[in-house]
């Protein structure tokens, strides 16, 4: 039976999918069942940074799949380790820890601090920030502030306190907190891709240096490149104790990981953590190949140029369609506010346009093309959605 005839009561209804079904991909570009050629300005959600199928990581995990697929961490694995020494000489030093995904990835920055809080014998207490997102697991949903997550499953851990995003109130809310940690996005994906302000994050870094609390940078989605650098914090000139990673980091191989400065790190001993798939020799291939082409070809600083470009060209729709009430965003990370439902727009992209376009919450258009993409492919998304903007 062809794909686009399969239906099944099979996969549990916990997404609520479009009408597509798409079999492959390469660059900018997916293909669906049907044959047809969908612009994919998703980048299956800020995971294929290169774009589909990039020519760098598949020649070495054709190379690995020959080899070996998977080994414990009970054993040495190359380029795991070649990986970790990567991504500190990249960011701030320190000690890396391999899981899966960027809910582990979270989980993995919550053990840490509250193991911190612990032997401090201090609070296990976290601030985290209202309208953020931090994953789907019961630690991470209960980090994420927004109800709507959380709904149907309490008890949540009680191990969070939720503080308004950008706002000097919660500066001063967190100078008398007893907090062992802040965890946080320097832009708010899921809930809308809103940056945090400069200032304010200058004054946050300070605070948690005061009162000797862990600054964690949440970087699963502006990570590996997204934002214009190849992590967001280097946008801010903070020094964060310890990021999580996922998403962009295998090019669409599932991989997580934690950075930690090397004195945050030692209280993660031997037992106190672990995970059997993290960082196996094909997921960790795939990482090393495509944090060495970003370095190596500045694949950060092209998606800034291509987001500067892309922003001008979305602030010229805004001053021709009163539909668009705000653009903003850092580098490849960009959000429409639209004064009416975000996802009819989406609809009708896909449908009438044949470009694949995300939400952020009810009224924002959420757009995350390739790292790779070309001027021309961004000129061919304002046009569509121009197109569809005008029949409005």
């Amino acid at each position: 039976m062809p794909n686009s005839l399969l239906k099944t009561s099979a996969v549990m209804n916990t997404y609520s999918r479009f009408p597509l079904t798409l079999v492959k991909g390469k660059g900018s570009f997916v293909w669906d069942d049907k044959g047809e050629k969908y612009l994919d300005f998703t980048s299956g959600i800020a995971v294929c940074n290169l774009g589909h199928v990039p020519d760098a990581v598949y020649g070495k995990v054709q190379d690995q799949l020959q080899s070996l697929w998977h080994c414990s961490n009970l054993y040495h694995i190359p380029a795991q380790e070649k990986l970790a020494e990567l991504l500190i000489q990249n960011s701030f030093g320190g000690q890396v820890f391999f899981c899966n995904s960027g809910a582990e990835a979270n989980e993995a920055l919550i053990k840490l601090a509250r193991k911190h809080g612990a032997e401090k014998g201090g609070s296990n207490k976290i601030a985290t920030f209202k309208q953020s997102f931090h994953g789907r697991t019961l630690a991470t949903l209960s980090a994420t502030g927004q109800e709507k997550i959380q709904a149907g499953f309490s008890a949540l851990t009680n191990d969070f306190i939720y503080l308004e995003f950008n706002s000097e109130e919660a500066l001063q809310q967190l100078k008398e907190l007893d907090t062992s940690a802040v965890l946080l996005e320097l832009v708010q994906g899921e809930g809308g891709v809103v940056p945090a302000d400069q200032e304010w994050v200058n004054k946050l870094a300070e605070i948690c240096s005061e009162k000797e609390m862990l600054l964690m940078i949440d970087e699963v989605q502006t990570g590996m490149g997204r934002t214009g650098t190849l992590f967001a914090f280097q946008q801010y000139g903070i020094k964060p104790d310890a990021v999580s990673l996922a998403k962009g980091l295998g090019s669409g191989f599932p991989i997580g990981a934690i950075i930690a400065s090397t004195e945050a790190a030692k209280v993660l001993g031997p037992g106190t953590h672990g995970s059997t798939f993290g960082g196996n020799p094909l997921s960790a291939t795939a990482g090393l190949a495509t944090l060495e082409y970003m370095v190596q070809n500045n694949a950060a600083e092209a998606a800034q140029n291509l987001g500067n470009y892309l922003l001008e060209k979305l602030a010229e729709l805004k001053s021709k369609h009163i539909q668009i009430k705000d653009v903003r965003g850092k580098g490849l990370l960009l959000g429409l506010v639209m004064d009416t439902e975000a996802g009819p727009l989406v609809n009708r992209l896909r449908e009438e346009e044949k470009v694949l376009a995300l939400t952020a919450g009810p009224n924002v258009l959420r757009i995350l093309p390739p790292l790779t993409a070309s001027k021309e492919e961004c000129d061919q998304f304002i046009k569509s959605l121009g197109n569809i903007l005008a029949e409005a």
